[in-house]
This record gives structure tokens, C-alpha cells and sequence, in this order.
């Protein structure tokens, strides 16, 4: 059987591939019940076992063949064997860290700035909400019990958000596509597995890679930078709850300051705030403009994803209209599958962590 040895070029992710291609006869590694042929397929290094009864009869003592798989053996068994990256990316730039061994980091200017403006916008509500809307108040107990609520919510949104960006969303391990580990897959013939030209790491099913993480990332819905990090089979739950609450407190927000400016216009503005009317209403607006920004934003991203979801697609699967090779799920078993259980309050927590690996195929297995 004959195997093709690619010198290509590649650009992007899922490319397609310039070829520069070697035939061989022979260009097989023993694996579990088989040998291992490299070819390309939609822009990935490709590894398929093949049995020996398909072995070409001239393979052997062919010096050409086997000194091109030897040296692609080499190669492969010199690839660094990273689980996680620790310190700074080779060039510098942005990557992920695992901080202390334990908690998941992404390493972004850009990400990292828009996650502290978050927390700051959050606060902002809260300073506005807390020191203009509910208090001073007419009525003490109007501003106890939505105080309590406003801040439950506020509490869950940025406990979620945190969530989200120190959660590892399904980070496949760098440098994992060496012969031995391939060896112990146990694929049996016919079946395959891809290798990320950028990580080199064994691709699984559905993974995409990710430039700013600089991994391979387990259904990758995309990066979001407001939470600093991919949106992935590891940490979906947290982003859709950070999106729900966000939204939750902005309309929260927008109704409270709706009834403060009617119930101030049928008073003196002195009597409303401690800070002057000048004060107090462009306060109000810039919480009005943004509640009803991060009010809409929010619930359409949050509806996008339940959709999804739903679909059992990811975000860059829809957008790539890929055709699923896998066998899609149930709208239930598809919800499940990422809040990780039967249905308890316990889906509403960003303390819960979802069991992501149950029901789940073979990591590493494509089917074809």
C-alpha cells in the first residue's frame, strides 16, 4: 500500500494544503495491531494504521522509503513532550500558562484588558446602583431586597466570568504526537488521527487550534477576550452563566433606573441622591447606556450558545458549516453533555464542575 510523505505549506488552521508530495512504498511505524502511514487530509498531518495484509510487497528493502520514514521517525520522536506551557512562549507572545501547576492562564495584552474592564464596569454598576439608585430610598425595604438580589447576581456573574477564564477549556497536551504515545492509542486498522501542524500535538475530533492560546483547544467555540480565553468543551458552562447573569444584572439595572428617574421627577432632585442632579443623571445614563449595551450583547451571545448547544455545533462549526462526521446528540443529552449531569440547581453554579468525559467517545478517535 502505497503512503504520501507531505512537504507542504500551511497557512492557518484548517487550510488546505500546498503539496509537495514523495510517494512511498513504505512509510509505516509498528502501532497497536497495524503500522502507521503519514498523509494529509484538510490541511493536518494524518496518521492511520494499516493492517499488515495491506502492506505492499516491495515496501521491503526499498533503501529510499525507509530512510524518508526513519527520518520522519526521528523528527517525530524529538518533538517536545509539553502537557503545559510554564513561563513565556518561545517568541515571546502571548500563549498559556498553567500558574502554580493548578490554574489555567492565558497570557494576552488584549485579553487581559478587556477582563479587568469588565470587573470595572461591574463595579461601576454596583457603585451606581448601590450609592445613587437604592440609597437614599423612600422605601428601606425596596432597597434591601433589591440590593440582595442585584448583588447575588453580580456575585454569580463574576464568580462565572473568573471561572471562565482560569478554566482549562479543553487544552489537548503539546507535543503528544510522538511514535510511543501513538503506539499506545491502540488504533486498530482503518482508523485515524490528525496532527496539528502548529502544536504537534494529536488532533481530536471537533479541536480546532487556537493562535492566541497556541494550543489545540476540545470543540473550540471561539476565543472570547472578555474572558480572557478559548470557549471550549472545558469551560462552556461558565461562559453561557457569565453571559446569562450579565444580562440578568443589566436588566435588573436598567428597571431600578427607570423607576429612581420617574420617582425623581415627581420630587425634588436634591431629595434623591446625595450627589448633585447634574451628578446623579449622567451617572444614571452612563448606567442606561451600559445596561441596555451588555443587556443586549449578553443575551444574544447567551442565546447563541444554548442554540448551539443545542445543535450540538460549535460556534466555528456553524460558521464553517462543516458537515458533521460525528454521530450529533439530542438537544438533552447535548445540554447535559456540557453542564455535566441530569438537571439540579447545581447547573446554575459557577462552583460546579461539570463532568465533561461522561458518555464521551474516545478522545483522539476519528471517525471516517
Amino acid at each position: 500500500m502505497n503512503a504520501v510523505a507531505p512537504a507542504v505549506s500551511l497557512e492557518g488552521d484548517d487550510q488546505e494544503v500546498t503539496t509537495a508530495t514523495t510517494r512511498l512504498t513504505s512509510s509505516h511505524q509498528h502501532a497497536a495491531n497495524g503500522h502507521t502511514a503519514v498523509n494529509v487530509a484538510n490541511g493536518h498531518s494524518a496518521i492511520t494504521v494499516v493492517s499488515d495484509d495491506e502492506q505492499s510487497p516491495s515496501s521491503e528493502g526499498n533503501p529510499v522509503a525507509n530512510a524518508l520514514t526513519n527520518a520522519y521517525c526521528d523528527s517525530v520522536e524529538k518533538l517536545p513532550q509539553v502537557i503545559e506551557v510554564s513561563g513565556r512562549s518561545r517568541d515571546g507572545g502571548p500563549g498559556s500558562v498553567m500558574l502554580g501547576g493548578k490554574v489555567w492562564f492565558v497570557k494576552d495584552g488584549c485579553g487581559v484588558t478587556c477582563a479587568v474592564f469588565t470587573y470595572l464596569l461591574v463595579l461601576y454598576a454596583e457603585f451606581v446602583v448601590m450609592g445613587v439608585i437604592l440609597f437614599p430610598s423612600n422605601s428601606l425595604v425596596y432597597s434591601i431586597i433589591n440590593a440582595v438580589i442585584f448583588n447575588f447576581f453580580a456575585f454569580l456573574a463574576v464568580a462565572s466570568h473568573v471561572k471562565a477564564m482560569l478554566t482549562d477549556p479543553g487544552a489537548v497536551p503539546k507535543g503528544n504526537a510522538t511514535k510511543e504515545y501513538i503506539e499506545g492509542l491502540g488504533l486498530k486498522p482503518g482508523q485515524v488521527v490528525y496532527k496539528c501542524s502548529k502544536c504537534s500535538s494529536i488532533k481530536p475530533e471537533r479541536a480546532h487550534h487556537c493562535s492566541v492560546c497556541r494550543r489545540c483547544i476540545r470543540k473550540m467555540d471561539h476565543h472570547c477576550p472578555w474572558v480572557n480565553n478559548c470557549v471550549g468543551e472545558g469551560n462552556q458552562k461558565f461562559f453561557v452563566l457569565f453571559t446569562m447573569y450579565i444580562a440578568i444584572i443589566s436588566l435588573h439595572a436598567l428597571i431600578m433606573a427607570g423607576i429612581k428617574f420617574f420617582g425623581c421627577m415627581d420630587s425634588q432632585w436634591e431629595e434623591c441622591s446625595r450627589f448633585s442632579p447634574p451628578a446623579t443623571i449622567i451617572m444614571m445614563i452612563f448606567l442606561v447606556f451600559e445596561g441596555l449595551l451588555f443587556a443586549i450583547f449578553t443575551a444574544v451571545m447567551c442565546g447563541t450558545q444554548l442554540h448551539g448547544i443545542c445543535n450540538d455545533e460549535t460556534g466555528i462549526e456553524q460558521l464553517k458549516k462543516e458537515s458533521p462526521s460525528w454521530e450529533k446528540k439530542g438537544k438533552w443529552m447535548s445540554i447535559k453533555a456540557v453542564f455535566g449531569h441530569d438537571f439540579s440547581l447545581a447547573w446554575f453554579s459557577p462552583f460546579n464542575q461539570p463532568d465533561i468525559n461522561s458518555g464521551k467517545s474516545p478522545p483522539y478517535l476519528y471517525h471516517v
